[in-house]
């Protein structure tokens, strides 16, 4: 897809606006800083934002699919009720982001940072996170159902009722996390960080596969060892 290139410069919502107007197509903004402007209920389907600035920046209800991002600077922006089908993250700092109702079916986040994001009441279907810091974040009810999940802190996030059937996690945290109701029914723990739970909390794992030093750290408060 053709995409008009805006490199540098600030520009706000009526700026933006001039810009579509002009152009009649997706946009591909390099280096712009949008910080603070009201971008609610634009269409800026398949657009491309790269080095952007987008602190506070509001994106509430706007039609942001296929959209790219890529090292942008996003820290307390806000993407509630917005449609960011197959919309694609990578080397993002989106720490304090608000995402909730939004659709994020089939949408993409790689290296990023999301800590203290909110996902609740998301539409989720082929979500995927990879090697992406999530500690602290509102994960609650997402699924992460059969698959694969790659270098993830999870540490001290609210995953209550999250679905982990059949996951695999590879070099992840769960360290302190709130998981009430969570599922683990076949996952595999064997590569995550479970510190910070006791004996007592070892049902919220109920059905999961960990290592026997895992096993040996949930008995330890009892002064027995795995041998």
């Amino acid at each position: 897809m053709q995409h008009t290139v805006i490199d540098g410069g600030t520009l706000q919502r009526d700026e933006l606006e001039d810009l579509i107007d002009q152009h009649r197509g997706p946009l591909r903004l390099v280096g712009v800083d949008l910080s603070g402007a009201d971008l609610s209920r634009m269409v800026l389907d398949h657009w491309v934002f790269e080095r952007c600035i987008l602190v506070q920046t509001s994106f509430l209800g706007s039609r942001l699919e296929g959209t790219q991002w890529k090292s942008c600077r996003a820290a307390f922006g806000i993407f509630e009720a917005a449609n960011l089908l197959e919309a694609q993250f990578s080397n993002c700092d989106l720490n304090n982001t608000r995402w909730q109702r939004s659709k994020l079916s089939q949408a993409t986040f790689t290296h990023c940072k999301l800590t203290g994001a909110n996902f609740t009441h998301c539409a989720s279907l082929g979500l995927s996170f990879s090697e992406t810091l999530l500690n602290s974040a509102f994960l609650s009810g997402l699924s992460f159902a059969k698959t694969v999940l790659n270098n993830l802190d999870f540490s001290e996030s609210d995953l209550s009722d999250a679905d982990f059937r059949k996951a695999e996690l590879i070099n992840c945290s769960l360290a302190h996390a709130r998981l009430n109701g969570a599922n683990f029914a076949g996952a595999d723990l064997r590569g995550a960080d479970l510190s910070g739970f006791r004996l007592n909390d070892a049902k919220l794992f109920k059905g999961a596969v960990i290592s026997k030093a895992q096993a040996s750290m949930l008995l330890s408060e009892l002064g027995l060892s795995v041998a």
